[in-house]
């Protein structure tokens, strides 16, 4: 009879205490993987990765209508009138990609290399007797122009390679006499009437120079006008 007794005060004293917490469960959720989750949504959603809920997404068409069967057709057709257009306007036939008309295929061999590379396959369309043929008429069509003299001067213009050539002193070395008033305003005034040193030379020659200077192209008196130089040419001769 005791024992009943201290078993009936045992279960009164349980049902009395209070429940105590599960431990894994968070704030605010029922347990901690429900927190976890939803603090792996927030992170997703901050990041700018998150999926968007199936519900967001609308399966109606963007212009608000029903999907006609002639959308397709119409695609086609409008891409065919631009090109059409873009072959008017740029003067190339348009090519259509269809089964009428596929692009060329190459050839292979059973290896799978292009009968180009197959001496075989290139033997069997050429021989050595064309190629010979070919060789003959490329050098038929070949033609040698041998170098011929220079013709000679007919003019009575100077000069003025000929002129570098005999002379030996360089530029600024006085070779000639020269007086005159206003030289150096005189010379730059008369040498910007010439497009290049070498025709201010030529004048500068044919009127008496390098002995007499009547334009004052030459104030210096190195014999050379408005700054020509002829290094150059003598350069070219390899002196």
């Amino acid at each position: 009879m005791r024992f009943f007794l201290c078993a009936a005060g045992l279960l009164a004293l349980s049902a009395c205490s209070p429940a105590v917490p599960d431990s894994a469960a968070g704030v605010g959720f029922g347990d901690y993987d429900a927190y976890q989750a939803e603090q792996q949504a927030r992170d997703a959603r901050l990041a700018g990765t998150a999926l968007p809920s199936p519900m967001a997404v609308s399966s109606e068409p963007l212009d608000g209508g029903t999907p006609q069967t002639g959308d397709a057709s119409d695609l086609v057709a409008e891409t065919q009138a631009a090109l059409r257009e873009q072959a008017l306007n740029s003067g190339q036939p348009v090519l259509n990609a269809d089964p009428s008309n596929p692009p060329p295929q190459t050839v292979t061999t059973a290896t799978g290399m292009s009968v180009e590379t197959n001496f075989d396959a290139v033997s069997a369309e050429r021989s050595i007797e064309s190629d010979a043929a070919l060789i003959a008429q490329n050098r038929a069509r070949y033609k040698v122009v041998e170098p011929e003299a220079l013709p000679a001067r007919t003019g009575s213009e100077p000069n003025i390679v000929q002129y570098a050539l005999s002379s030996t002193h360089p530029v600024g070395t006085r070779v000639y006499s020269r007086v005159g008033v206003n030289s150096q305003a005189r010379f730059q005034r008369n040498c910007a009437g010439y497009t290049s040193p070498d025709k201010a030379q030529i004048d500068f020659m044919s009127k008496g120079g390098p002995q007499r200077d009547r334009m004052g192209l030459d104030p210096d008196g190195d014999g050379y006008a408005c700054g020509w130089d002829p290094s150059p040419f003598r350069k070219a001769l390899g002196g």
